[in-house]
């Protein structure tokens, strides 16, 4: 018998090393932004037309976070919560402030 082959540990020089691991949740840009914006249209429900803009690109954020599947769900779905729960207030206020301008004359 050959006592060489019993002592060699087979050589693989084709073997790549390991990938380092990815990023599996994404981005959590589009997240952040969503609760950013839906926190500022509550704390400005009352003003009307910049709670409805901040309002509105706070849930379009949230959808397309989720819908993708990008990281920071939670944040997604905060600010998807608090954007459509800011543009309730600054709907009423600016269809009073209408009928009450209407009203007036003005």
């Amino acid at each position: 018998m050959d006592n060489q082959s019993y002592n060699q540990s087979p050589q693989n020089y084709n073997q790549m090393p390991p990938y380092p691991p990815q990023n599996q949740g994404g981005s959590k840009g589009l997240a952040i932004a969503s609760m950013v914006l839906g926190i500022v249209a509550l704390v400005l429900s009352c003003t009307g037309w910049i709670a409805i803009i901040c309002g509105l690109l706070a849930v379009i954020m949230g959808g397309v976070s989720l819908g993708k599947k990008m990281g920071g769900k939670g944040m997604a779905i905060a600010g998807l919560v608090c954007g459509i729960v800011a543009l309730i207030p600054a709907i009423i206020v600016i269809t009073t402030a209408a009928s009450i301008l209407s009203e007036l004359g003005i």
